[in-house]
């Protein structure tokens, strides 16, 4: 394959609500510019992008995949995104190093709740964007609804590029509003021009007419030709475009129908002709490795700049081994090159470059700043992780992943696969850090966390598929917490004598409350030496120790204030542990005066229905003691947004299937900890008695 420069690059990331249509798009796609020479079709399992057994099985992309197709001298890399709500959070770093975001939208359904969450993805890494109206040729498929909840959903210049020609199964061209001219396609996708068709021509023309002002509104000497003529000659309209998607000031829509190939080759031909390139950027910016909140450092998308990379995704392959993806920000690399790990400080030789169809690994010998590459077996490098020259190291800010909604207490059904448990689920983190894998310190369980039921569900058959881990799952731990809602003064004093140095330690401590999400703060309020300086930090050991084992139900103890006010010591019996006794000692006297509570994780929830189901959904959540916090139409559907306990939402996938014979949707994220009703912590408390979370106090 041929080295690309930085302005014969594109590179694209399709983002859109589950089922819009990403993956068939981009097989048709790379079928259509004759990257493969099989059609893949979702249905069959046979796309290049969901290549897994996981993601074929299930019909949904489950993280990030790679391909690229090659057309008119110019390189186009395509990165396939989920869009299920459970995975939808792989698509950031496929929008960290994506330099323009391919916004699919269901023809027949609209704007939908995944859509706005990626668009939102979009406005953070400020990605700009084109849209393609997909499925046109379906049953209730209806361009101009779609249109119109994205202009409703969106403030932002959404402007057509092309109209469709015929509706639902008669949809067989479009009208290129740029050029007005109109296409008609063949079984193989091929345009032909046609006359521009009369019916709905005021619709092309005020198409154009928006597209003429957006443009117009870019420049000052354009806007004032403008006024002076009303209106813009292609001399001067064709090349601004670019710069106006760049800019983020216009998104151009595409009407297709990927399982008939109608109106893909005006796609492909705008995205080389209008997308950015990587070198539209003004520059990336990272830090020092030895000082990471100093000046940023810019790097631009230029071949002569030092060598640096992002490294944006791993796959963990059973042949091929690890597989990092990364984009080249800046310089170029070559095959076998030695280069710097700059976030863990380690040397890694890169071997063979590589790039990646699918599944396929395709060797290159050498790439330049703006490619998208991987790299197979790097012994250090992981997600999130910068390769750069050693002579110029930089470090970029990697991308954050939530923290996970569920957690699921997990264990191998057979006591031989303990072992190998760990091992597994440390490779499949690898390639999802969405997912955390911990130890409970109060039951001794492993917990598996993620953004939902499925994608642990899914997690677990790779277990059983990949690794031949089969495990048990128990119902999710939520993570209640507990806090103090009044002030105390209290003593804590540890005094032990046994024959020979004793022990001793005297604190006095006053306990507050802090407001919501402040944590934990210790200050130290002691004048003199009452306790000398080196004992100080003890007390605040000790507070925290007792605070983790909880004060009612065993759940750690949050958002409140310790103020070390005064105390005794021994010249010679005194030392860091007895003053640490003496710090649980007193929080242990606190919790008797500082009226403790029970909080509980509360979720931002947004269900999307059909309209009819609304008022049963809204039932359901008001059963579950959420509180609805409003309505809107998006498309033919219904979304209600509500406030909900996570402890009633557990298993909330399953009614909502009920409710809306599987119509429904749901998203949601954590918003803030509340106060649990008293009848609520009862159980709670009683169910920790029961599990022994509950400790009695242990003698000092």
């Amino acid at each position: 394959m041929k080295v690309y420069s930085t302005e014969r690059i594109r590179n694209l990331a399709f983002i859109g609500h589950g089922h819009a249509g990403k993956t068939q798009l981009i097989s048709s796609l790379l079928y259509l510019a004759g990257a493969t020479s099989r059609w893949g079709k979702v249905d069959e399992g046979t796309t290049v992008t969901d290549y897994d057994e996981d993601s074929i099985a299930r019909k949904i992309t489950l993280n990030i995949s790679a391909a690229y197709l090659e057309h008119r001298e110019t390189k186009v890399n395509l990165l396939d995104t989920p869009g299920f709500a459970g995975f939808v959070v792989h698509a950031r770093p496929a929008l960290r190093v994506a330099d323009c975001a391919m916004v699919v939208v269901d023809g027949i359904n609209g704007i939908e709740v995944q859509t706005e969450k990626t668009w939102s993805y979009a406005n953070e890494f400020m990605v700009p964007r084109v849209m393609v109206i997909t499925k046109l040729d379906k049953e209730r498929a209806d361009f101009g609804m779609a249109l119109d909840s994205a202009r409703n959903a969106f403030s932002r210049a959404i402007v057509p590029f092309t109209l469709p020609i015929g509706k639902e199964k008669d949809f067989r061209g479009v009208v290129d509003v740029v050029r007005m001219k109109a296409y008609e396609f063949d079984e193989q996708g091929k345009a032909h021009e046609r006359e521009l068709p009369t019916e709905g021509r005021d619709i092309v023309e005020a198409a154009r007419e928006k597209l003429i002002e957006v443009i117009a509104e870019t420049d000052d000497s354009l806007l004032e030709k403008y006024f002076e003529q009303g209106t813009l000659g292609e001399e001067d309209l064709l090349p601004n475009i670019t710069k106006a998607i760049a800019s983020s000031k216009l998104c151009p829509v595409y009407a297709v129908s990927s399982l008939t190939l109608v109106g893909l080759q005006n796609l492909l031909e705008g995205i080389i002709e209008f997308a950015p390139a990587p070198n539209y950027h003004e520059a990336e910016y990272g830090h020092a490795p030895t000082d990471m909140n100093g000046q940023p450092i810019a790097r631009r998308y230029d071949a002569n700049e030092p060598f640096s990379a992002y490294v944006f995704r791993t796959i963990a392959d059973p042949f091929a081994g690890r597989i990092n993806l990364m984009k080249i920000i800046s310089g170029r690399i070559k095959s076998d090159a030695v280069v710097l790990n700059s976030t863990r400080g380690v040397q890694e030789k890169l071997g063979a470059l590589h790039v990646m169809q699918g599944k396929q690994l395709e060797k290159i010998d050498e790439a330049m700043a703006g490619d998208i590459i991987a790299c197979v077996k790097l012994k250090e490098t992981q997600t999130g992780d910068t390769l750069c020259d050693k002579s110029a190291p930089i470090v970029y800010d990697p991308v954050q992943y939530p923290e996970p909604a569920i957690a699921f207490a997990i264990e191998p059904k057979a006591r031989q696969d303990e072992e190998k448990i760990s091992a597994a689920i440390h490779k499949i983190l690898e390639e999802d850090p969405a997912l955390r894998f911990t130890r409970d310190p109060q039951t001794k369980e492993f917990l598996i966390s993620g953004t939902g039921p499925l994608h642990v569900e899914v997690v677990v058959d790779r277990l059983k598929k990949r690794y031949g881990v089969e495990v048990n799952l128990k119902l999710p731990k939520v993570p209640y917490k507990e806090t103090i809602t009044a002030r105390a003064e209290v003593q804590g004093r540890h005094k032990k004598q046994t024959g020979g140095r004793g022990q001793f330690g005297d604190c006095k401590v006053v306990f507050e409350p802090l407001p919501r999400g402040q944590g934990f703060v210790f200050e130290d309020r002691i004048f003199g030496g009452v306790i000398p300086q080196q004992f100080r930090p003890a007390v605040e050991k000790g507070i925290l120790e007792a605070a983790e084992q909880g004060a009612i139900a065993g759940y750690p103890v949050v958002d409140f204030k310790a103020i070390l006010v005064d105390g005794q010591t021994h010249p010679v019996d005194s030392d860091e542990y007895s003053f640490r006794a003496a710090g649980r000692k007193a929080f242990r006297a606190a919790i008797e005066k500082v009226k403790p509570v029970l909080l509980e994780p509360i979720m931002n929830v947004e269900v999307t229905v059909p309209q009819e189901c609304s008022g049963d959904i809204m039932g359901d959540l008001n059963a579950r003691r959420g509180r609805v916090q409003g309505m809107e139409m998006r498309g033919k559907n219904q979304v209600i947004k509500a406030q909900v306990p996570l402890a009633e939402m557990l298993n909330y996938q399953s009614t909502l299937n009920s409710l809306t014979a599987a119509r429904g949707s749901y998203h949601m994220e954590f918003s803030h900890y509340d106060i649990v009703p008293t009848h609520i912590a009862q159980k709670i408390i009683e169910q920790a008695k029961a599990e022994g979370r509950i400790r009695a106090e242990e003698e000092e």
